[in-house]
């Protein structure tokens, strides 16, 4: 039987060197990489194509490995996280059953470890089938190193111009906004709500918190995965029906624009609850907008986004948040909860349709008595 390709994802040289050496002593794996950061990890998943990728909870703890994994996910690459003595646990809803994601302690012996492996490589996933034909243009290049780029005779060209859609809105539009916002547990969450949502769904914002540069990868991702049309937020724009514009990994505030209620823009700013950009940011700036708005706020650790979508509220828009079972880390949705901003606490499997379903009567705020 041919080795299982793995690559070994560990910060710590002395560390990457002894589990390197402990693969390598069982017959069915074989050691094809190893890494010690997250950029070099991407760059040998992507060059080798591994079974397995044995990587630090540091390292499956940034929100760039969150993108990075969803990005790999239709390649059935799993991944072994190597729990540090010492610290937190990897998040249980990470390691749910059928998941890509295992874990297991630094201190587990050799056999362990390969019980592991060879338990998470023995079965196939089923990986979610894009929703879309993929388009022939490179939408990974800002997690290419420099150097590896693809010699400009090598690229294909690009596609050609799109429509954002059939029937754009006129200035000063009255048709319903959806505004989501998202942290830990974010990709996730996003392709479970977005894979509902109609080619033709109402014009939505979304600010999801990642590391600089992975915006524009989670945003071809989700596109490659939903009906709608998803793209990186980089400078002004406008709100048009079928269009999904996502704030993520870039150094300004998405908002929607003051002077012009059918658009958007880029703010600079200082962190707002204590990121750029910030859900409260752009929940804030639609509180004008009134009952023409259907907000969520998702699994996220933190509060940001909660007094945003209290004022949300308070000025007649729909609100809900994710409850607590269905969220990976549930922070952002609690403080939303426990200030009284969500009209209603869903399962993740509901929100989506209940965003939709919301906008169908938008335009008039919702009457009732807020403390």
């Amino acid at each position: 039987m041919q080795a299982r390709k793995v690559v070994v994802a560990i910060p710590d040289r002395q560390e990457r060197a002894r589990l390197c050496t402990l693969v390598e002593r069982m017959p069915e794996f074989s050691v094809i990489a190893s890494a010690g950061d997250l950029m070099n990890t991407y760059n040998a998943v992507e060059d080798k194509l591994p079974k397995a990728v044995l990587i630090a909870d540091v390292l499956a703890d940034l929100p760039e490995f969150e993108v990075m994994r969803g990005l790999f996910s239709t390649l059935d690459i799993r991944w072994l996280v190597v729990a540090t003595p010492n610290r937190p646990a990897v998040r249980p809803n990470f390691l749910n059953r059928g998941s890509d994601l295992f874990a297991v302690s630094a201190e587990a012996s050799e056999a362990d470890i390969a019980r592991q492996l060879l338990s998470l490589t023995r079965t196939a996933l089923f990986p979610r089938p894009p929703a879309k034909p993929p388009v022939p243009h490179p939408r990974h290049a800002a997690l290419r190193s420099p150097g590896r780029e693809t010699p400009a005779s090598q690229r294909p060209a690009p596609p050609p111009p799109q429509t954002l859609a059939r029937h754009p809105p006129a200035p000063g539009s009255r048709g319903p906004v959806i505004l989501i916002g998202s942290s830990t547990g974010g990709v996730d969450a996003l392709l479970t709500v977005l894979s509902g949502f109609p080619p033709d769904c109402p014009p939505t914002l979304i600010v999801q918190h990642t590391g600089f540069g992975f915006g524009e990868s989670l945003a071809g991702l989700l596109d490659r995965q939903c009906r709608a049309r998803v793209h990186l937020a980089t400078g002004a724009g406008r709100l048009a029906p079928g269009v999904v514009t996502i704030g993520a990994g870039i150094k300004a505030h998405l908002v929607i624009d003051p002077d012009h209620a059918a658009g958007f823009r880029l703010e600079q700013g200082d962190p707002v609850s204590g990121h750029v950009p910030s859900v409260d940011m752009l929940f804030r700036s639609a509180a004008k907008l009134g009952g023409r708005i259907s907000a969520a706020l998702l699994t996220g650790m933190g509060r940001d986004g909660a007094e945003g979508l209290l004022a949300l509220r308070r000025a007649g828009a729909t609100t809900m948040a994710q409850d607590e079972a269905t969220s990976v880390v549930y922070g952002m949705p609690r403080a939303a909860a426990d200030l009284g901003a969500a009209q209603d606490i869903l399962p993740l499997h509901r929100i989506g349709p209940a965003l939709l379903r919301s906008t169908a009567g938008a335009g008039a705020p919702r009457q009732e008595t807020i403390r």
